[in-house]
């Protein structure tokens, strides 16, 4: 499947391809087909919601830690802005959503996060205070590409329910594209000044966290607790 922002040569392309049935299968997934249809349940939207705002918390602080070790200043500089972007996020989006649903700040900081939420943000955060530079970006790729090419899917639809269509309005504007765009290119030149082991690893990482957006998409449909 070709990717909504263009197809992409090089690395880049390489590792679309290598998680295209992890993508596709987000499209099929319910959370996902119900915010067009109108069909996905807003207590399972209320949920996500909440949960996204402890993920782009966690996602802020991993950029911030790889921009420390980003060898160009120009990469420090964009993704510390984007490290900021996504606390803007947070603070906006979210925001609105909340007073949409009644909730208030105080709960939402004291919220403790779903499983799955904690599994991919302490991996997250593990592989940017451990991981080379290469490697990190390739872990952060899939948030970012991801959601641009679900927002560009679904703006093509549309959803009859207006929180959700200001979701999907949010990840498929260009606004969001162009800042998607400029990380793969700064992945597709760093691929290119690494070690074949390396490159694979950031495979790995790449195809890992595309199965946590799947997860997390899933953990929000079912609204996921701790089992015990």
């Amino acid at each position: 499947m070709t990717p909504l922002l263009g197809e992409r040569d090089g690395f880049t392309g390489e590792l679309w391809d290598s998680a295209v049935p992890i993508y596709e299968a987000i499209l099929r997934h319910p959370f996902i087909s119900g915010l067009t249809d109108g069909s996905l349940e807003e207590t399972a939207f209320r949920f996500y919601v909440a949960e996204d705002s402890y993920y782009l918390q966690a996602f802020a602080r991993a950029l911030s830690i790889a921009a420390s070790k980003a060898p160009s200043d120009e990469w420090i500089i964009a993704l510390n802005k984007d490290a900021i972007a996504s606390l803007q996020a947070e603070h906006s989006l979210h925001q609105d959503f909340f007073d949409e649903f009644g909730i208030s700040k105080e709960s939402i900081r004291d919220r403790r996060p779903a499983p799955t939420n904690l599994a991919y943000t302490n991996y997250l955060i593990a592989t940017a205070y451990g991981r080379p530079f290469g490697e990190i970006l390739g872990s952060l790729l899939p948030c970012y590409w991801i959601y641009a090419e679900v927002g560009k899917a679904l703006a093509a639809k549309g959803s009859p329910n207006p929180l959700y269509r200001r979701w999907i309005e949010t990840y498929g504007a260009e606004s969001y594209e162009s800042g998607v765009l400029a990380i793969l290119d700064v992945m597709d030149v760093v691929a290119e000044t690494v070690s074949a082991a390396e490159r694979r690893r950031i495979f790995d990482h790449y195809v890992m966290t595309s199965r946590y957006e799947w997860m997390f998409f899933d953990m929000g449909y079912r609204e996921q607790v701790w089992p015990v």
